[in-house]
């Protein structure tokens, strides 16, 4: 089969086409895919970068999301039949081969039945910030209607799926973007307000938009000395869910005195530790999020779509920044 294998660490021209043996055999509860559509994420790009959780295990095929049809299964799956169309979050760390790839396996429960209402190139593209997003503000958070949340890079991948599953659970949202295009993008995403970082002190506005209470929950997504700014737009009593791991300098002041609650999210650590109920979990997340996109209430950009054999060029497209939405390869 066709794939795009990483030799080494390096820059994005370390991810070379190859022929590699098509995956099997399979468990009993495993899926084989026929890949029609893969997610590019950045942790894509800074795992071809510094190297995979298993150096020791290379080449590696990266990519974690994809999307595809169901070719063949063990003799316990239960979950999917041959021909299934299906999204799915696996692999793509350096443990088991990734979604950069004609083919991949995955245990049924990770996966999830594709929204019909999407192409295989929209439903590629959000696994892994659809779960990051969901864990961060309905795990973590435990958001309600009501509320007042903030979300960081509000037109990025997960900021814009964020926006849309705060506003479905009856939220109000803010949100702060880089320009005005992305501004116009996130308040088409559901956003109620957005606010310009560069040119706005943005936990000021924060302040401004909730009459001075600051919001209950806010989502950061992008770490350093944004995480510890936005301690001063949150509520007493209130939440911090962050993405990015807290640097040694931070701050701490105002979070202990206003008794914040702060919470770390990783979505890959189910994927890393093998935590079977976590993984069965996310499985369930594309499940109810399938629906939600299937009524309308959940939308996806996706804003540049490449044949699987330009991944370097998907992964240049990314540490390039900027982006909104997020960019799928395709395979015929």
């Amino acid at each position: 089969m066709r794939a795009m294998l990483m030799a080494e660490p390096g820059s994005p021209d370390v991810l070379q086409p190859a022929d590699v043996s098509k995956p099997g055999p399979l468990g009993e509860h495993d899926i084989l895919v026929r890949v029609k559509a893969i997610g590019v994420n950045p942790i894509d790009t800074k795992l071809r970068g510094r190297g995979t959780f298993y150096p020791e295990k290379m080449p590696a095929i990266l990519g974690c999301d994809g999307a595809g049809v169901v070719e063949a299964a063990g003799s316990e799956v239960t979950r999917f039949r041959l021909g299934d169309e299906v999204y799915f979050c696996n692999g793509g760390i350096g443990a088991a081969p990734g979604t950069y790839a004609e083919y991949t396996v995955m245990n049924e429960h990770v996966a999830a039945a594709k929204p019909a209402s999407l192409d295989f190139m929209q439903a590629a593209a959000t696994p892994l910030v659809l779960i990051t997003a969901w864990e961060s503000l309905h795990d973590r958070a435990q958001i309600i209607a009501g509320q007042d949340i903030l979300i960081h890079a509000g037109a990025g991948g997960v900021g814009h799926m964020a926006i849309q599953l705060a506003k479905a659970a009856g939220c109000r949202v803010i949100t702060t973007v880089g320009s005005a295009e992305k501004a116009e993008f996130a308040r088409q995403m559901g956003a109620d307000e957005t606010v310009l970082y560069k040119e706005q002190d943005f936990a000021r506005a924060v302040l401004d938009w909730s009459d001075g209470e600051g919001v209950d929950v806010a989502l950061d997504t992008v770490g350093g000395a944004i995480f510890e700014q936005t301690f001063g737009a949150v509520r007493p009593y209130g939440k911090v869910v962050t993405l990015l791991q807290p640097g040694p300098d931070t701050d701490w002041k105002q979070a202990r005195l206003h008794n914040l609650q702060i919470s770390l999210e990783l979505m890959l650590s189910p994927m890393y530790m093998g935590w079977k109920d976590a993984l069965r979990h996310q499985g369930w997340i594309l499940e109810q999020c399938a629906q939600l996109f299937d009524r309308g209430e959940l939308a996806v950009h996706v804003s540049h779509k490449l044949p699987l054999e330009q991944a370097p060029e998907a992964h240049r497209l990314i540490e390039a920044g900027g982006m909104i939405g997020k960019v799928v390869l395709t395979v015929d």
